[in-house]
């Protein structure tokens, strides 16, 4: 039998867990990851700057929702004080575990020496570690890529260093800095990084379904998988993936009328989160997810875009059912 992960005291109740996504990993979209599957959730990631200077919206996306925990609040930054402030009002919030982003690729979070900028910094990557879980009673993970770039991949001296320095689990993203999200993830190197630390290691990368899952989880020995992309639009990817490490068995792909109906409970999440004017905005991106491989789908998407209300926008689902025939 499989055994499932622990971090630090937390044993999780699957081996797949939602990896944070800035703008799709909210509190609406959290929430419907969990009751799918998801193992964990991770927020998007929160800037500790702002959490240290009182930012009335950083503040916000800590709330968390009674129903998801297990959840890690995911925080980013560079300055070990600061960061280790930001830790504490994170486990004030309630976060089971706080993650360390020192994975994100983006230009604007790279340019102050944060995300994946980090890793060109070892030293100061274990000194935020030390720091944030002398801080707090919760564990402190990682989350990482290969390297800043393909000649400078220490993926294996970062884990070390951060496990030394106190990190109770790693997720690692079988890309660097420079590949983004192009390109064949480089399992190899997260088997690596598993055979270097003796915490979890969570594989992240190209993982879309139970039989990708089981294949990484083989070729690396990592404890679990984190699911970012493929889980957008796509939250049953948690369940299909925990059956099959589990059974063997593998779940049918979901239906339309699922899919439609997913994005209506989606929808109705970030209202209630967001308020309508902002809710059914957002939506729009996560709807086109959804809406991935139905018949005439960029039809549909394009009449989305025009629904400025939950009732617009449900109104437009049902008459694309009737129109259909997915209804009976």
């Amino acid at each position: 039998m499989l055994e499932k992960p622990t971090i630090g005291n937390i044993t999780l109740d699957g081996w797949a867990v939602l990896a944070p996504m800035a703008g799709v990993s909210d509190l609406a979209y959290r929430v419907i990851a969990r009751h799918m599957g998801a193992a964990m959730t991770t927020a998007e990631m929160v800037s500790a700057k702002g959490l240290y200077y009182k930012n009335e919206k950083t503040r916000d996306m800590l709330e968390i929702d009674p129903t998801e925990h297990p959840v890690a609040l995911q925080i980013f930054g560079s300055d070990p004080d600061i960061m280790a402030a930001g830790a504490m009002e994170m486990e004030k919030a309630g976060a089971d575990i706080i993650d360390i982003n020192m994975g994100c690729p983006m230009q604007k979070v790279v340019k102050n020496g944060d995300g994946s900028a980090l890793m060109k910094n070892v030293p100061l990557a274990a000194a935020i570690v030390k720091a944030m879980a002398g801080a707090v009673h919760v564990p402190v993970t990682v989350k990482m890529r290969l390297g800043w770039s393909r000649d400078t991949e220490n993926c294996v001296e970062l884990a070390e260093a951060v496990e030394e320095a106190g990190a109770s689990a790693i997720t690692v993203h079988g890309r660097t800095r420079e590949d983004f999200y192009t390109g064949h993830a480089d399992w190899k190197k997260i088997g690596e990084v598993v055979r270097a630390v003796s915490i979890p290691v969570f594989g992240n990368g190209d993982v879309v379904d139970g039989p990708s899952a089981k294949a990484l989880m083989d070729e690396t020995g990592c404890a679990g998988v984190a699911i970012g992309r493929a889980a957008w639009g796509n939250p049953w990817v948690f369940e299909a993936v925990n059956r099959y490490l589990e059974t063997g068995e593998v779940v049918p792909p979901p239906s339309w009328e699922m899919r439609l109906a997913m994005a209506r409970k989606h929808l109705h999440g970030l209202v209630l989160e967001k308020g309508e004017h902002v809710a059914v905005r957002e939506m729009r991106a996560h709807a086109s997810r959804y809406f991935h491989g139905l018949p005439e789908a960029a039809a549909l998407r394009r009449e989305i875009m025009k629904a400025l209300t939950e009732e617009e926008f449900n109104r437009t689902l049902d008459t694309y059912e009737a129109t259909k025939g997915l209804v009976e």
